[in-house]
């Protein structure tokens, strides 16, 4: 099952390389309106739907030859046997040995996916059915804690895809949610984070999920050593054993913290930080939401799934965006790609897709070891739809820099209060199609604007977005847009041909802290070994920590 890191041809020697550089200059300086103008079907033929979502890619900055030769790069680049790989549980994750098997976790009951030996569905439902018990024995009110009262408050705790994912899915579906339950989420080590989440609740009725896959991150075991002082002080020792549920897959460390055997939940090393929102690590989505609706959420994950392994790539809507994002990051030099959902349930989307795509594709190297040549994760950041046209949206029209960007909206609301829907949409569309068409001189001259001003109401246009359309926000559906970009990130690192699994630069920076902290807490000023510049850091903060206030 290992995959071998054999040297995948650099890209920029490729054939399908050097077309798609040679048909640049003939769209480079095509504005959209002139493709429009050209090509009138581009409405209907650069458009793709799929699990009920709705992808118009029209207004990007590509022509039908383009998309074409595009097609061909991701076959070059043996896009398809690179999922195949992936879904038949080949070490795709190459620096690590092991597989990447997070399409295995919404895989139903009577699937078999044999990885090393071993049908891993079973082992996964397993893990299901233990989390809907405890799920259920919280919703239902009898899980007690120390003093017998039922749990009212859930704190999750974790850092990363163990804080990222759970508090994306609870804003996401909190419509969906028991909200009789208080949820809080904690990752930054910054002690506000942790007292501001337990400040007003109940140590007698909450429970603290601590999410490690090592249940050794520092950031997480401080915030949780904190949490468990909290319980303790309150309740007592005994206490931790009815209060606590650990995530993780190190029963030995999660049994020298106190936490009772039964209460810990396994999830396994081939399912990424990133990519774990489905497993264990959901299990605060799955008590917010219920064991139903988080199969439903499971569902909406799979049937992305199979049409990422299954649709042909001119339909197929992530393959689709992971090619017009290679197109601008490298032939068009783009550095940024944004995401607006319109939809206030997605305000951490961004955030989440952060981390799913910087630290997945943020690499340098091929698989191989090689330099890839050509630049490759995007910057992602975003903020949910009208709040972003008060603020960053100036930029995309007149600013300087080329950044394509993703408007998400849904067809019905959640609350359907008055006009507020409509206008919502009205604003995602009206920002589509002034980002792509702007407003000439000659149309701001015919408003009647004095001369002096034309220059700056002109908006040049030509900026591209993605439109992903649906009919509204439900657990099923957010599993669909998680998988889609999970598998846009798939394909990019595909194409480039770097292990998007990994993430060494991660672990760097854990290290030197790791060293760091004891030259903080020393009593006595410690003998320092760093660059001159962390050095003189370290003896500042000292300075500025045992000042008198």
């Amino acid at each position: 099952r290992r995959l071998s890191s054999h040297r995948m041809e650099p890209l920029r020697a490729t054939a399908a390389w050097d077309a798609l550089e040679r048909h640049l200059p003939v769209i480079a300086d095509r504005h959209l309106r002139d493709l429009f103008a050209a090509d009138p079907t581009r409405a209907e033929t650069m458009t793709a739907e799929a699990t009920g979502l709705h992808l118009d890619f029209s207004k990007h900055r590509i022509d039908a030859e383009g998309l074409r030769l595009l097609l061909a790069l991701a076959e070059d680049r043996d896009v398809a046997g690179q999922i195949d790989a992936m879904f038949r549980g080949a070490h795709v994750n190459v620096t690590e040995d092991r597989p990447a098997l997070h399409i295995a976790l919404r895989l139903p009951r009577s699937a078999s996916l044999v990885v090393d030996g071993t049908d891993v569905v079973p082992e996964v439902h397993r893990v299901l059915d233990r989390m809907a018990t405890i799920a259920e024995e919280i919703r239902g009110g009898t899980w007690r804690g120390a003093t017998g009262q039922a749990i009212r408050a859930v704190v999750n705790i974790g850092i990363g895809g163990s804080d990222l994912g759970p508090v994306m899915a609870y804003e996401a579906l909190r419509a969906y949610s028991d909200r009789d339950l208080v949820f809080r989420f904690v990752s930054n080590a910054d002690a506000t984070a942790i007292a501001e989440a337990t400040r007003d609740l109940d140590p007698a009725t909450t429970l603290v999920i601590v999410s490690s896959k090592t249940f050794s991150t520092l950031e997480t075991m401080t915030n949780a050593s904190t949490a468990r002082r909290w319980i303790v002080e309150a309740l007592g020792e005994a206490a931790v054993a009815r209060h606590f549920v650990a995530v993780s897959v190190h029963a030995d460390r999660v049994a020298a913290f106190g936490i009772d055997p039964a209460n810990m939940v396994g999830f396994w090393d081939w399912v990424g930080g990133r990519y774990s929102m489905d497993s264990a690590i959901g299990l605060s989505t799955m008590i917010a939401i219920g064991p139903a609706r988080f199969r439903e959420l499971l569902d909406g994950f799979h049937a992305m799934d199979e049409h990422y392994r299954s649709a042909p790539f001119a339909r197929n809507l992530p393959v689709l965006m992971a090619l017009l994002g290679v197109w601008y990051r490298d032939l068009m030099g783009a550095q940024a790609h944004g995401v607006m959902p319109y939809e206030q349930y997605l305000s951490r989307f961004p955030a989440y897709l952060q981390q799913l795509v910087m630290e997945s594709n943020g690499k340098r190297v091929t698989s191989a070891g090689d330099p890839v040549g050509v630049d490759t994760s995007p910057i992602v950041w975003g903020e949910p739809g009208t709040n972003g046209q008060h603020s960053f949206f100036q930029m995309l029209h007149q600013g300087t820099t080329l950044i394509p960007v993703d408007l998400i909206g849904f067809a019905q609301p959640i609350h359907p209060i008055g006009e507020h829907h409509d206008i919502l949409i009205a604003s995602m569309l009206a920002q589509a199609e002034a980002l792509a068409f702007g407003r000439t001189p000659a149309e701001v001259r015919a408003d009647g604007t004095p001369e002096a001003l034309v220059a700056h109401r002109e908006m040049p246009g030509n900026r591209p977005t993605s439109v992903l359309l649906a009919e509204r926000l439900t657990p099923y559906r957010l599993g669909t847009l998680v998988a889609l970009y999970e598998h846009v990130v798939h394909a990019q690192g595909a194409i480039w041909g770097i292990d998007s699994f990994d993430q060494w630069g991660v672990e760097l920076g854990k290290r030197l802290a790791a060293a760091i902290l004891p030259e903080l807490t020393a009593d006595a000023e410690p003998p320092l070994a760093h660059d001159p510049s962390t050095n003189a850091l370290i003896q500042c903060y000292r300075r500025l920590r045992d000042a008198e206030s």
